[in-house]
């Protein structure tokens, strides 16, 4: 989903840490959206220095943005984290999801950057 929908080429996406990795996906419940993917997301424990995990890999199916499938992604993400001993989650936002991390409590650490060729910034919460 994630190479899919926001573009990123599959050898980016693709690396070691998804065998290791806590993978988070929430699925439609009824209708024509049942069973199908929503959104997506996965967390790297440790991954930004002890106790400190790393949240990406997070897309959400264009036709239900706006819905809270995400978020509810990006909650298990952190209860999760939370869980394993982490204190702090970081993730790399792309500028236009910013307000969304924002409303889940994330702040915004540094400036503008690209990645994959799209502008993101680095975000972070305490858990």
């Amino acid at each position: 989903m994630f190479v899919v929908e926001q573009g990123v080429p599959a050898e980016l996406e693709r690396d070691d840490a998804d065998a290791t990795a806590v993978h988070a996906l929430g699925r439609g419940r009824s209708g024509e959206l049942a069973g199908r993917v929503l959104a997506t997301g996965r967390l790297l424990l440790d991954a930004a220095g002890p106790g400190r995990a790393v949240i990406g890999r997070m897309a959400a199916d264009p036709a239900v943005r706006g819905r809270g499938d995400g978020a509810a992604v990006l909650a298990v993400l952190q209860r999760e984290a939370a869980a394993r001993g982490q204190i702090e989650v970081e993730l790399h936002a792309q500028v236009a999801a910013r307000r969304s991390y924002e409303r889940a409590g994330y702040q915004v650490v540094g400036g503008e950057y690209e990645e994959a060729g799209i502008a993101h910034v680095t975000m972070v919460r305490l858990l």
